[in-house]
């Protein structure tokens, strides 16, 4: 029995994320799939982003099922069950017979024909239990591990979850992180909902941000638009992010791969000379890309050390991080992350800020953000990069959203509920867009 497109490319890329450390929405928008039809497409980001935010799920209920721990088996005929398991508990459209026989056809196709009785023996007995896969909704009151086991999530990042934010925002995360997230854009200035309408995409109104849009309908990919630079995907949380930098005639970008928030930087000072730095060269030409505004200058150069003589009364540092705050889009996250790895995080978050610290101008901001819900990559290093910096204060992200607010820049009416403490904090399903952090830091006049 031939194997489907979709469920080939998806086996494939599932195997390329588990091995390589790749990322599951990268391959599905590289020329793996340049070819394929809308509905060949849109199958093989279901099954490839479904089998990675249910994988413990998966893993439980195929666990019971097969004679042999999950552990001993090759990493080809694990996939080849979990794609399975995933059409037959989650894809109601998807006949068992197409699921069972085609996992086992993965697997021969894998070289693993020894496992194919194995393969099909587990996802038949699923096949005849499907109810299994049903569990119920988690009360108000459910525990952590309830929850981790409801959501398929790690335990340890739904217990710190509950304990930083409370049960109730834990639980409201870890559902939102399950669910297919709304495609937000950045619009440019010249244009129009009429433009996009023409291009048959159909939006509504931002939810944070009343210049954005979410797409109701329509493929914005395929738009002249978004060829032409003019509209770009990019979460409503990261373009707040981008619009607290504010207004300079310096401004530096200085971790700014994969170039958004340069790019939504640009379109707001449009006279400003604009820096916009990235460690990796390849990263680097992706920046260029896209934030390809005349006044941004790109370098491929390590925050660290920058080649450049120069202070700013703008500086974003946008640092690399543990990306908890967008598990909605990048589910791999889950499985990769281990707690230990955030105190290494931490470390270079700190160098970072502080080397950013150094290209502030006095009276000039920085912006320190993170797409992390977690404290280490967050006060935590703010905290510490302030210690040494008698020079430097903490501003409360309150006034810059007022501001927002009062400009009709911002659409979210609770100003409020997006500050923790004097930071900016937006938590996912508590807000509608992914988990972000900012903090804004003044180098004080004359110093």
């Amino acid at each position: 029995m031939a194997v489907s497109p979709a469920r080939l490319a998806a086996y494939e890329i599932l195997l390329r994320v588990e091995r390589g450390g790749a990322y599951a929405t990268d391959l599905l928008h590289s020329s793996l799939l340049s070819r394929f039809s809308e509905a060949d497409k849109a199958l093989t980001t279901e099954l490839v982003m479904g089998v990675l935010r249910w994988r413990a799920r998966l893993d439980h209920l195929l666990a019971a099922a097969c004679s042999q721990p999950l552990a001993k088996l090759d990493l080809e005929v694990l996939t080849a069950l979990r794609l399975g398991a995933y059409q037959l508990g989650f894809l109601e459209r998807v006949p068992a017979r197409a699921a069972v026989h085609e996992s086992v056809e993965l697997a021969k196709r894998a070289k693993k024909r020894s496992a194919a009785p194995l393969v099909n023996a587990v996802l038949r007995r699923l096949a005849g239990q499907r109810n299994v896969f049903h569990v119920e909704h988690p009360g108000d009151e459910a525990s952590a591990r309830e929850m981790a086991d409801r959501y398929s999530h790690p335990l340890w990042l739904v217990e710190r979850w509950a304990e930083n934010f409370g049960t109730s925002a834990a639980a409201r995360i870890c559902e939102f992180d399950q669910s297919v997230p709304a495609t937000a854009l950045r619009l440019s200035a010249d244009v129009t909902d009429d433009q996009l309408h023409r291009e048959g995409i159909e939006g509504a109104p931002g939810a944070v941000l009343k210049r954005a849009r979410r797409v109701a309908s329509g493929d914005v990919t395929k738009s002249q638009a978004f060829a032409a630079g003019r509209v770009a995907i990019q979460d409503e949380a990261s373009q707040l992010v981008a619009a607290m930098v504010g207004t300079g005639v310096r401004i530096l970008d200085c971790c700014a791969a994969p170039g958004g928030k340069t790019a939504a930087i640009a379109e707001r000072n449009p006279q400003a000379m604009i820096v916009a730095a990235e460690l990796h060269p390849h990263r680097a030409r992706t920046l260029r890309r896209r934030a390809c505004a005349g006044n941004v200058r790109v370098l491929a150069a390590d925050a660290l050390a920058l080649p450049l003589d120069l202070q700013f009364d703008r500086v974003l540092a946008d640092v690399p991080c543990s990306g908890t705050g967008t598990l909605a889009r990048n589910p791999e996250i889950k499985w990769r992350l281990a707690q230990g790895d955030l105190a290494d995080l931490h470390r270079k978050q700190v160098a970072i800020l502080r080397a950013a610290l150094d290209r502030v101008a006095p009276g000039g901001r920085l912006i320190y953000s993170t797409c992390s819900l977690e404290p280490e990559e967050n006060a935590e290093v703010v905290s510490e990069a302030l210690s040494s910096r008698s020079d430097v204060r903490l501003l409360d992200c309150r006034e810059e959203l007022q501001r927002l607010k009062d400009t009709e820049e911002l659409a979210w009416n609770d100003v409020d509920s997006l500050a923790a403490g004097r930071f900016l904090q937006t938590l996912p399903g508590v807000h509608p867009c992914d988990g972000f952090f900012a903090a804004i830091l003044e180098r004080k006049p004359g110093a």
